[in-house]
């Protein structure tokens, strides 16, 4: 994996921000530490966020160039083109760009989630995993960000992985379709997403099913309980 030097000293595991203190690395400021702490939030919250044409949604020019919430591309201006994958049994996937077409999925009223820290995915350039014990969260909200958090960068992920520092601050989405299915969608992580054994394409939407489990990070496990 590899690292980035940020301006005020930390080694970051993100090229953009600072995964520790939200200093942008690339490009530089003729300022001060200390003016640099000051106005960075502001920096990051105002002159780089931009409103999506298509939901009103906030979306921080420097992540891509798609809208993490409905997939408006803001380089083309094509609305609504995020595809939606569904594994077969094999887990091989098939494409549909219709999000209330003919998959035949199961309709549910919630979904549950199972976090757990596996050893076993730790990678050779991993460090030491944490004793963290399992966390059960119930999503209730249309729009679910997995992720971790950054104060100076304002985000504030509804499923925090931050004792994981191979996830992404903003690492990819849960969301709840119009039929009430739902979606996994990898919004151009660092390090990528993998569903039932398979890598998800960025920016690409894939329904999840009872019993699904997808692992992201170091060693990051979740599992995919229907209510």
């Amino acid at each position: 994996m590899s690292t980035y030097q940020c301006p005020k000293g930390h080694i970051s595991t993100e090229s953009d921000y600072c995964s520790e203190c939200g200093a942008k690395i690339q490009g530089s400021f003729s300022v001060s530490v200390d003016m640099l702490e000051q106005t960075l939030p502001q920096v990051s919250n105002s002159k780089n966020t931009i409103t999506c044409p298509a939901c009103s949604a906030p979306h921080d020019s420097t992540s891509g160039h798609f809208c993490e919430i409905c997939g408006y591309n803001f380089n083309t201006g094509a609305h609504g083109e995020v595809p939606i994958i569904i594994l077969d049994s094999d887990n091989v996937p098939s494409v549909s760009v219709e999000k209330t077409g003919h998959l035949e999925t199961r309709h549910v009223s919630s979904l549950q989630i199972t976090i757990t820290v596996d050893p076993a995915l730790r990678g050779a350039e991993s460090p030491e995993p944490p004793n963290q014990p399992p966390i059960i969260l119930r999503l209730d909200k249309e729009t679910n960000l997995i992720g971790r958090l950054s104060v100076a960068r304002g985000i504030n992920p509804e499923i925090a992985l931050n004792f994981d520092s191979a996830v992404s601050h903003r690492h990819a989405l849960i969301n709840r379709q119009s039929d009430s299915t739902f979606t996994l969608r990898d919004i151009d992580s660092a390090n990528g997403t993998i569903l039932n054994g398979v890598e998800l394409t960025p920016m690409v939407d894939s329904v999840i099913q009872d019993g699904d489990e997808f692992i992201l990070g170091h060693w990051t496990r979740i599992k995919v309980t229907f209510k």
